[in-house]
């Protein structure tokens, strides 16, 4: 998904990671974080050379279960991370 947001370009990545689901097991945020570098690194820096997207924030998402973008589901796990693209690779945002 890209959106304008303040000036900026916004690439959205969305990901279905069920292990992060709450309950005995799950993944925690501190696990997920660098899936989600990976996924920049390896999606989404990809996906932008070849259909020659440019945006200023990678948002990389990943969630339990599908849900609609900008919709609440508080039984929903999701975890969010925001990098900028540099020289070929995902720069933490921390937004």
């Amino acid at each position: 998904m890209v959106e304008d947001l303040g000036g900026e370009t916004w690439l959205r990545f969305r990901f279905i990671a069920p292990q992060i689901a709450k309950g005995p097991g799950a993944i925690a945020y501190d696990r997920a974080a660098p899936d989600m570098e990976h996924l920049c690194a390896v999606v989404a820096l990809p996906y932008m050379t070849e259909h020659a997207l440019a945006g200023q924030v990678i948002v990389v998402s990943l969630a339990d279960r599908p849900v609609e973008f900008g919709a609440a589901d508080p039984e929903a796990t999701q975890y969010f991370e925001a990098f900028r693209a540099q020289d070929d690779t995902c720069i933490w945002e921390g937004l």
